[in-house]
């Protein structure tokens, strides 16, 4: 029930020490708004990495080679090992049923494409009709290479954005002719990519065609996969080193390389790294709680000795409500009050200053892994639980203190 002479003498009391309750809400104010920012910095890290890796399909194997570090059956150390179209075969074949999206590449860096008077420096890909779902890639014009690209050795290819505006300027591309490194293919889809302007810049050719014209023979310089997706996320993870671990031995196994030489075939696993940088995450998100909470508790000893002094100048005042029958329950209720709503009113502009913070200038921090640092409601109400529980915990003990004064002794306190 509301009782307003219970308020009377909060109001009186906060009024009659001011500074000191100012002092005490500082403190209180300065522990949630810290939570709250810290909370936001670590929303703003995943974001980020959710960003990262949403510019790619969602659990890409991507697998090259490097040299040999050891010698094996009459081979030294130091041999460059060379991926082939039978390389790529092997995998496909022996794991299809894993498998939902490949592709081979062959990158080659440094090619001058040309144009009427056009020309500039860019990157070509062989690769197969899989690769641009790989990218998580988007054709804006025209289409992607398809299988009858490669099986007729057509010299055609898709390139990005970027290139397009640097080397058509506002014409049309598809359709055109374009000179790479000498030998004319025809522009059949313009694409762009999510992770920007640097994917934008390349050209994909058929993997066969560029083979052939280029003199490659059945060089590769890599291999990607997107495996089947599974419902659960560790099944998904045990699935992929599962996958890894299966291609690696049957390369090594087919290129002559030793079984502990792990150097020589190079793997890049997304849902692993995916579940690093989550649990990564995870620890900078319990550790930025862990500071935050122990910036309340601070705080929340804070109120607890105000509260310690108050009852000790009020003792006397105690003493005579316990003479007049008060209840133990009333004069810790009092004590309550009191020590919950500083606390709460402290908290909640602490709260509601780092929630305009993370709105006004969340968005203009913006890096790579860093996007829109945020608080959602959940945390917001959980941290307004926290203050009240805060509140009646640095209130608890000094009104506990209080209830146990004997009416006697407190009369004779001076």
């Amino acid at each position: 029930m509301f009782n307003i002479e219970r308020w009377q003498e909060i109001f009186e009391a906060i009024s009659k020490n001011r500074l000191r309750t100012f002092l005490t809400g500082i403190s209180v104010a300065s522990g949630i708004f810290i939570l709250v920012i810290l909370l936001g910095a670590g929303k703003g890290l995943q974001n980020g990495i959710q960003k990262q890796f949403e510019n790619d399909a969602v659990g890409i194997i991507e697998i090259w080679t490097n040299t040999t570090t050891k010698e094996y059956k009459g081979l030294n150390p130091g041999r460059q090992v060379q991926l082939r179209n039978s390389d790529y075969d092997l995998p496909v074949m022996k794991f299809g049923d894993q498998i939902d999206k490949k592709s081979a590449t062959n990158i080659t860096r440094g090619v001058i494409v040309t144009y009427g008077k056009e020309s500039g420096n860019y990157q070509y890909r062989g690769v197969n009709p899989d690769y641009l779902d790989i990218e998580n890639g988007t054709i804006i014009q025209g289409r992607f290479l398809n299988d009858n690209d490669l099986k007729n050795n057509e010299k055609v290819t898709a390139i990005g954005l970027k290139l397009k505006q640097d080397i058509f300027k506002e014409e049309d591309a598809i359709g055109k002719e374009i000179s790479v490194n000498g030998i004319n293919f025809k522009v059949i889809g313009v694409f762009t990519d999510p992770s920007g302007e640097r994917e934008e810049t390349r050209l994909y050719m058929p993997m066969t065609t560029i083979q052939r014209a280029y003199g490659g023979g059945d060089k590769i310089t890599g291999m990607m996969f997107v495996l089947n997706k599974k419902a659960d996320y560790d099944e998904a993870l045990a699935q992929s080193k599962q996958f890894t671990n299966n291609v690696r031995e049957l390369l090594k196994s087919k290129n002559i390389i030793a079984p502990d030489d792990d150097s020589a075939i190079g793997i890049y696993n997304s849902v692993q790294e995916a579940k690093q940088y989550y649990d990564l995450n995870l620890y900078i998100k319990l550790f930025f709680w862990w500071v935050g909470i122990c910036t309340i508790i601070a705080g929340v000893v804070g109120v607890s000795n105000i509260m310690l002094i108050i009852v000790k100048e009020r003792t006397k005042e105690i003493g005579i409500r316990k003479a007049l029958g008060a209840s133990p329950f009333s004069i810790i209720s009092m004590i309550l009050h009191e020590s919950i709503f500083i606390t709460t009113i402290a908290g909640f502009v602490g709260l509601l200053a780092s929630l305009l913070l993370l709105e006004f200038v969340g968005p203009m921090v913006q890096s790579e892994y860093f996007r829109n640092p945020e608080v959602d409601f959940s945390v917001a109400l959980t941290t307004l639980v926290l203050l009240v529980f805060a509140g009646a915990l640095a209130g608890f003990f000094p009104a506990y203190r209080a209830a146990k004064i004997r009416p006697i002794v407190a009369l004779r306190d001076e």
